[in-house]
């Protein structure tokens, strides 16, 4: 999947590599792509590259590209069989931070020779054929990140219950009393239900997305065509989440927690953990960095959608937060950070249309798009959890054996988790509330 150009990033649609049609109706393209994971290999006999260019005369932005497909190996359309090489070759490997088993390339494109490809559909679909790779992409980098963070917790816990440091805090000045392993202190103890709240929070979100995913099929066999366009846009609205809040939290968990645990042995190579932390911080940067992310969930999947999912979604939420029972408080606090959520995007929102006659408004939007894709991601997760939390006191009215501290393990997770975490979202409201756009009238000289 080749988009990213030196020169064009976020930026896609500034993207200069050329198609010129050939008259044989192939084409031939050239240009350099950067960033290119995975682009070239010798474990297979051939490699397909699909390449966003511009036909020539073709109009400037995303709209102007078209989609590609390039071989590295010419071949027979009937039979398969390999013919000469063609004119797309790797001219570079990154030196990178982290996941360095990834060959990430720079590729060059009909440099020496021509780079022949065949158009995908017609021209000018190039971004919407892309996107929806990259929308696949962008679930499956969510769900590595979250797994790095749900491996990092499990490697924290059990070097918490055996690693011997100090004593009981109860009993901190007594001096002979005995030692204890870590995961008795009570700041390594908050830390590990961070780990354990997010990594199984988020866990949950990516199931729930899933399912999504699934009812679209469902409904599409069933022509319930009205459900199915809703599915289609809570989908959309969930993906950046999964990819933008759940990248984001697990690399800053991954260092600030996991790796924490650990102390100074964390930060040598003799644990996984130095390496989960180099390697998770690319989910926050690749398929869309957490701000572009934030950009696409207001902007698209909240203002062009006219509010559809998020109150769909908004709605089951509001719902359950109702619904009283064994948790009552703390659905009580989450309907409370359900209405602080629905202020941070009303107030959003608003400034949005007011944009339209006075352009600098839009700032203040800027400012905090990231921070709204945060709460969101929060709001869903302690929903998620209080879910299971629900689920597990049937259980363990039950007859639970051996599964008894697996559920209390849960519902104590979830009670954290909105002790600890949905008070952020009334602060939020204030600050989004609160804020002027005036560091954008800060020069650039006085940063």
């Amino acid at each position: 999947m080749q988009l990213t150009e030196p020169d064009a990033g976020s930026d896609v649609g500034a993207g200069r590599t050329k198609a010129v049609q050939q008259a044989d109706g192939t084409w031939h393209i050239t240009g350099t792509k950067r960033y290119i994971t995975s682009g070239d290999a010798d474990f297979y006999p051939n490699v397909v590259h699909f390449v966003l260019a511009r036909r020539e005369g073709g109009g400037p932005g995303t709209k102007g590209l078209s989609l590609f497909l390039i071989p590295k190996f010419m071949f027979d359309f009937e039979t398969g069989e390999m013919g000469k090489r063609n004119g797309v070759y790797v001219t570079s490997l990154e030196d990178k931070m982290g996941l360095n088993v990834s060959a990430t390339c720079e590729v060059n494109l009909g440099e020496h020779e021509p780079a022949v490809g065949y158009l995908l559909g017609d021209v000018h679909q190039g971004i919407a054929q892309m996107f929806k790779i990259i929308e696949f992409a962008r679930m499956m980098v969510g769900t590595k990140a979250i797994a790095t963070l749900s491996a990092g917790y499990q490697q924290a816990l059990a070097y918490a219950k055996t690693r011997v440091q100090g004593g009981d805090m109860k009993v901190m000045n007594d001096k002979a009393s005995p030692r204890v392993t870590i995961i008795n202190h009570p700041d390594v103890r908050r830390s590990l239900m961070v780990q354990k709240s997010y990594s199984e929070g988020m866990r949950a979100l990516v199931l729930y997305t899933a399912s999504i995913q699934d009812e679209i099929e469902l409904a599409e066999q069933a022509e319930d065509m009205d459900r199915h366009a809703d599915l289609i846009a809570l989908n959309d609205l969930l993906l950046p989440v999964v990819k933008g809040f759940g990248s984001e939290k697990s690399w800053t968990l991954l260092g600030t927690e996991s790796l924490q645990t650990f102390g100074g042995a964390g930060f040598t190579r003799d644990w996984p953990l130095e390496q989960y932390v180099r390697d998770a911080k690319i989910d926050t940067l690749y398929e869309g960095t957490t701000a572009i992310q934030g950009l696409d969930f207001f902007f698209r999947k909240i203002v062009k959608d006219g509010g559809r999912a998020i109150g769909l979604l908004g709605k089951e939420i509001q719902k359950f937060a109702e619904s009283g029972g064994t948790h009552a408080s703390e659905k009580a606090a989450l309907f409370t950070a359900l209405g602080d959520l629905n202020g941070i995007v009303a107030t959003l929102v608003g400034h949005a249309m007011e944009s339209q006659t006075d352009a600098e408004k839009i700032y203040i939007v800027g400012l905090n798009t990231s921070r709204c894709l945060m709460a969101v991601g929060d709001i869903i997760t302690a929903w998620l959890l209080l879910r299971q939390a629900d689920i597990c006191v049937e259980k363990l009215a039950g007859t639970p054996g051996k599964d008894a501290e697996f559920y209390k393990g849960k519902i104590a997770s979830a009670k954290f988790f909105v002790q600890n975490y949905l008070p952020h979202i009334s602060a939020d409201r204030k600050i989004v509330e609160s804020t002027d756009g005036s560091i954008m009238e800060i020069a650039e000289s006085a940063f």
